[in-house]
């Protein structure tokens, strides 16, 4: 059972008011009406999404995978639908001085099982050398697929960065639709997860209640020191690789501006 104060209307300085289960109920109601209308304007533009103008291009364009070259049209598995997340890279850069924010994206999709039940595969396309590539992914022990389209044209090669979906007819590929920035944000889970907590993403931008505390510099959480501690300095790596065998301090991120 839990315990309550005598006067449960007591408020705490710098929160929202302190009430009831009734009165918070009833506020949760309210606020459960704009829910459903930013669901239902979502399902409304997925459905604009899904009627936008597609792009045709050369499906036997070869990419770069653990068995050498191989025509864009393998990256299907046979299937009629794909999704391509497209990771940056630091050409040279060890395995800590890589993206951070194209880390985010990969880890949360270690592997494609419920898309692949929709009828949908997926694959990581990247514009670094394989030989860099293949290594990197042994050591982050990423199970998808990654590619090297390093001099490939767009819509395969190009700028790195975005979620990228395509569409098979046969022999025939269509681009359908692509986007970047926030837009990759349903790939990673834990933001969706930190919007329903009291203090969101902990990011200077919010718009909190007063008094709320300060906010961090956006994506601060993403990289680490040996110790844990958030910091994009050059003793971080992305905060997943710390979990690898054989992760290890380090003292710079050797690397320059990212191949694209």
């Amino acid at each position: 059972m839990t315990n309550m104060p005598d006067d449960p209307t007591t408020e705490l300085p710098g929160r929202p008011p302190v009430v009831d289960l009734a009165t918070w109920q009833a506020a949760r109601d309210e606020l459960l009406v704009r829910e459903k209308a930013h669901t239902r304007a979502g399902d409304a533009l997925a459905a604009a999404r899904r009627r936008l103008p597609m792009v045709e291009f050369d499906g036997t364009v070869e990419v770069v995978g653990p068995d050498g070259p191989v025509p864009f049209l393998d990256l299907f598995q046979g299937r009629d639908e794909l999704i391509v997340y497209k990771h940056m890279w630091y050409d040279g850069a060890p395995h800590q001085g890589q993206c951070e924010g194209c880390t985010t994206a990969a880890w949360y999709l270690k592997d494609a099982v419920y898309l692949n039940a929709a009828g949908v595969s997926f694959a990581i396309l990247t514009t670094g050398r394989w030989e860099e590539v293949g290594s990197f992914v042994a050591f982050m022990g990423y199970t998808q697929p990654w590619y090297s389209v390093r001099d490939v044209p767009p819509p395969v090669g190009g700028e790195m960065g975005y979620l990228t979906c395509f569409l098979r007819d046969g022999d025939r590929v269509f681009l359908t639709y692509s986007t970047t920035g926030r837009g990759n944000e349903p790939l990673n889970g834990s933001l969706s997860l930190l919007d329903m907590t009291p203090y969101g993403r902990r990011e200077a931008w919010q718009d909190n209640p007063e008094g709320w505390p300060e906010g961090n510099p956006p994506c601060w959480s993403w990289r680490s020191d040996a110790e844990g501690t958030a910091t994009w300095g050059p003793t971080s790596r992305p905060v997943p690789q710390w979990t690898r065998p054989g992760a290890t301090p380090v003292e710079t991120l050797g690397r320059q501006g990212p191949h694209s």
